[in-house]
């Protein structure tokens, strides 16, 4: 029996390709919106989030992101001083506020939904669309599969 070595024990390891994975499509699309909007990757999930969901507290859009408080709490910052982003009182929790797309926010994350959805459609072009089904049923089972996590916990 022959022994493999360390790093094909590592590229069988899902969560590792899954993490390069990532880093690589994530990488490619931050190229663009660093490039043309000054963003980071973490205040353009934080965005990207708020685009979908509306307005969020730190803490949901901490467990919408899955990325540990710090850096959201920076991210969220950032964005408010840009004036991307306001922040309002949280008429359901007297502790925490709401954070929401500004008028120009909504228009820098107008402006760059439609990049990412181009580089997502040429990174992905190596797939049939059954594939790309496929790829997307898969991982949201295997996400779902994870489970939750409190937002307190992601801290490394």
């Amino acid at each position: 029996m022959s022994r493999r070595q360390p790093a094909q024990l590592l590229a069988d390891f899902l969560p590792y390709q899954l993490s390069i994975a990532s880093n690589a499509v994530s990488t490619r699309i931050a190229e663009q919106y660093r490039k043309r909007f000054a963003l980071k990757t973490t205040e353009w999930r934080v965005m990207a989030v708020l685009g979908d969901h509306g307005a969020l507290t730190q803490r949901e859009l901490t467990q919408q992101t899955l990325m540990d408080k710090v850096p959201v709490n920076r991210a969220c910052r950032r964005l408010e001083d840009r004036g991307l982003v306001q922040r309002s009182p949280n008429a359901k929790d007297g502790r925490s506020h709401l954070l929401e797309l500004t008028a120009e926010g909504r228009a820098v994350h107008d402006g760059i939904m439609p990049l990412a959805r181009k580089i997502e459609s040429e990174l992905f072009s190596v797939l049939s669309e059954e594939e790309r089904a496929s790829l997307l049923d898969m991982l949201v089972r295997v996400r779902e599969q994870a489970g939750d996590f409190d937002a307190e916990s992601l801290a490394d």
